[in-house]
């Protein structure tokens, strides 16, 4: 998990520009650190103490309310993965849940 948490930066580097506002931008790395810490459960609370914030409502407003293109960083993500990990064929190119947007 650490060789991931390494890798933050650059992921945020690339979806980075999808985001409208640069509070966005820079809570999308924080939300990402918080995705790959040791933490066993990654619900909003634990999330926020993840990245050392006093409260989840930072993530939740980049996540419900935040200006960004879901679909454009699902496709960098899909990118990212298949330059590292290989077969462009192992991910689906459209899946019903990135577009769900309103849960």
């Amino acid at each position: 998990m650490h060789a991931a948490a390494d890798e933050v930066p650059r992921v945020a580097a690339r979806i980075g520009p999808r985001c409208a506002r640069e509070e966005a931008r820079l809570r999308t790395q924080a939300y990402l650190r918080g995705l790959l810490s040791p933490r066993e459960r990654k619900n909003g609370w634990q999330l926020a103490e993840a990245v050392g914030d006093q409260t989840p409502y930072a993530t939740q407003h980049l996540l419900g309310r935040a200006d960004w293109d879901a679909e454009a960083v699902r496709d960098d993500l899909q990118a990212y993965v298949v330059e590292h990990l290989g077969d462009p064929a192992a991910i689906p190119r459209r899946s019903w849940w990135w577009t769900r947007r309103e849960w």
